[in-house]
């Protein structure tokens, strides 16, 4: 019988000895692991839930390598994240689009896509993985990209009069802490096997809160992309594919934070065809 875990991450705040002095507040992401957490129980998966402090790059990576131990063919690995959304270098040349890796900022340190992928070649052949990351990894983009945003975000009421936060880590961060920690990430980047070498046997589908050049919005109960992930989920009354219930979500979102649907490792045409969550 096919058994499903999840993992919840949620961040409201880094911690600022590892990222220059920079705290990154935001309000609205232990919110999203939260109720990612409750719709992931609903559906009887066995969870684990990493908040803020908690949510370090040890812990993270080892609640994934778990599930990579237990989990066998058939069952679901559902994942997910909630915080900013940064880029380092590209020092070993598997990003030659932009020459950027992209990375969840996690309390202690950045976690690269990387290290993501090679913890995906651990999974067992069959295995299904989905991921949610409502994040953004545009920490360049200009800030005026998403003004057009803004009364869409206001007239429901997640701003009041406030100015949006969006969960990207800012220019002047993101260059700093690079270089504090250069030797870190060219360390993970050198020590990372090559994607070619860790051909994911496991189907991992990936919906993310916005494209690379764009910002991710929080609020204050939830960020913008989760917010829409939970109201189109309609507490369990979805019934209709992932890439559906990602055009969906995607339908409801302003044309400056669009969704993105991405697939990886081996190819499951039964995992796409399921409700999502489906154990």
């Amino acid at each position: 019988m096919a058994h499903g875990v999840s993992v919840h991450v949620g961040l409201n705040s880094v911690d600022p000895d590892h990222y220059g002095g920079w705290d990154g507040t935001l309000l609205a992401c232990e919110f999203d692991a939260r109720d990612m957490q409750s719709l992931a129980q609903s559906k009887g998966l066995d969870s684990a839930l990493l908040l803020t402090a908690d949510a370090t790059s040890a812990a993270v990576t080892d609640a994934i390598e778990r599930a990579a131990q237990t989990l066998e063919a058939g069952d679901l690995l559902f994942l997910t994240y909630s915080g900013h959304g940064g880029q380092v270098p590209d020092t070993n040349g598997d990003e030659p689009d932009d020459a950027r890796d992209e990375t969840w900022v996690l309390y202690d340190r950045q976690l690269v896509d990387d290290e993501l992928y090679a913890l995906w070649g651990r999974f067992q052949p069959g295995v299904r993985i989905f991921v949610l990351s409502d994040s953004c990894h545009s920490g360049s983009v200009a800030r005026d990209v998403f003004d057009a945003a803004v009364p869409h975000i206001v007239q429901r009421g997640m701003v009041d009069d406030e100015a949006p936060r969006t969960k990207d880590l800012p220019p002047d961060v993101e260059d700093e802490t690079y270089q504090q920690n250069k030797d870190v990430y060219e360390e993970i980047q050198r020590s990372t096997p090559d994607s070619a070498e860790t051909d994911p046997q496991a189907s991992i589908l990936l919906i993310s809160g916005c494209q690379d050049n764009q910002l991710s919005l929080d609020g204050r109960r939830n960020g913008l992309f989760t917010q829409n992930v939970v109201e189109v989920w309609g507490g369990g009354s979805w019934n209709g594919t992932y890439r559906r219930f990602w055009k969906k979500v995607a339908s409801r979102m302003p044309p400056t934070q669009s969704p993105n649907y991405f697939r990886t490792g081996a190819r499951d045409r039964t995992f796409e065809r399921q409700t999502p969550l489906t154990v």
